[in-house]
């Protein structure tokens, strides 16, 4: 069931096809700093519930990453594994028919589970208008995340944070839990800029080595075995469980619940950077923050994806992307830790909230051109 509160939903919209088959739901959230901004996800599993969720979690998200953007999602109820390409691409032109008169006047979508830039450019392509989504393909303006948006922020995030801590960057240990899309950037980032990454973890188990796992020869293994465990060093050891890697850093990047009071003892990491949504229930983020655990909540720390979306929907390329996404991750990771300095018993997640919800009610956004 929906909850509904001041903040929204404003909208909930069904949608079916009777020709194809095609279920879906839009949310509109909130749209009092901007147009309603979230992607579409596909899923057999997928609930109006679950959907109505997630687009509140992108109005906190976009008002906490400062955009003109106000929070929506999308579900479409297909299961892609269950059918074939063709029968995919019939539930993705009519759920872009639907979207007409709600897109882009009230909602710009994007991917998300099961679509990718592929989906993208056919909704424009169906809908009529490039406007309608983000996450495109570059040949129609678009700046795909796997230009890796996500784990810029995220490894940007975690230097801020070791910098809050005063921390030496180059003497600590990160473990990454999953190596797709956001975890492989945060990788080569933090070797970039000196940070050893002595654990990672993909769905086939963890491989671990002290003195740092290189960067490009494990991208290598996972590109030729489709595994990171088949990595290879002299000081490299196999694992399954990376919540006891040795590191003193930890970074999920990609299930969810990660992190739960059944094995929240085991987490012996001073900080946990967020990359993955919901890694962990607030309950267990407070029962880490008692035990002095810094950690950075996942909508502030992957909003480099959505400030992607936002540089793509003004016509941005990806230079300025990238720009954009440091520029606002070092402004806001800093604002938390500020604002979290007002009451001792608040964490992380409690001040990047007050921050969001301020920016939230003071209504349209009103900061310079971007």
């Amino acid at each position: 069931m929906v909850n509904w509160d001041d903040f929204g939903p404003e909208k909930v919209i069904e949608v079916h096809d009777p020709k194809t088959g095609m279920r879906g739901v839009i949310v509109i959230d909130n749209t009092r700093r901007g147009l309603g901004k979230g992607g579409i996800r596909m899923t057999g599993s997928v609930s109006v519930n679950e959907v109505a969720k997630l687009a509140r979690t992108m109005t906190w998200k976009n008002a906490m990453a400062d955009l003109p953007f106000g929070g929506a999602k999308s579900g479409i109820f297909y299961d892609p594994k269950m059918g074939n390409p063709r029968q995919k691409n019939q539930m993705i032109a009519s759920f872009a028919h639907a979207l007409k008169g709600i897109a882009p006047s009230l909602y710009v979508a994007g991917p998300d589970i099961n679509t990718t830039e592929k989906e993208m450019g056919l909704i424009a392509k169906v809908a009529g208008s490039r406007k309608v989504c983000t996450g495109k393909p570059a040949s129609m303006g678009g700046i795909p995340h796997e230009l890796g948006s996500t784990g810029f922020g995220v490894a940007i995030s975690t230097m801020l944070a070791l910098k809050y801590m005063e921390a030496d960057p180059m003497d600590v240990k990160v473990a990454i839990e999953g190596y797709g899309n956001v975890g492989t950037f945060v990788h080569k980032y933090l070797s970039e800029w000196g940070v050893p990454v002595t654990a990672v973890s993909d769905s086939h188990g963890v491989i671990m080595d002290k003195r740092g796992l290189d960067y490009e020869r494990l991208m290598a293994a996972k590109k030729e075995h489709g595994t990171v465990t088949a990595y290879r060093g002299k000081y490299a050891k196999k694992g399954s469980n990376i919540l006891t890697a040795p590191a003193n850093v930890l970074i999920p990047a990609a299930i969810p619940d990660l992190v739960t009071m059944n094995n929240v003892n085991q987490v012996k990491h001073k900080l946990v950077v967020q990359g993955s949504n919901i890694s962990m229930a607030p309950s267990v983020e407070k029962k880490l923050h008692a035990r002095d655990v810094l950690i950075v909540p996942d909508f502030v720390a992957n909003a480099g994806g959505v400030i992607s979306s936002y540089v793509e929907h003004i016509g941005g390329k990806p230079p300025a992307m990238f720009k954009m996404v440091e520029g606002k991750i070092r402004k806001n990771v800093p604002l938390m830790f500020k604002e979290m300095e007002k009451n001792d018993a608040w964490t992380p997640r409690d001040a990047a909230m007050r921050i969001a919800m301020e920016r939230v009610k003071a209504g349209k956004w009103k900061g310079p051109k971007l």
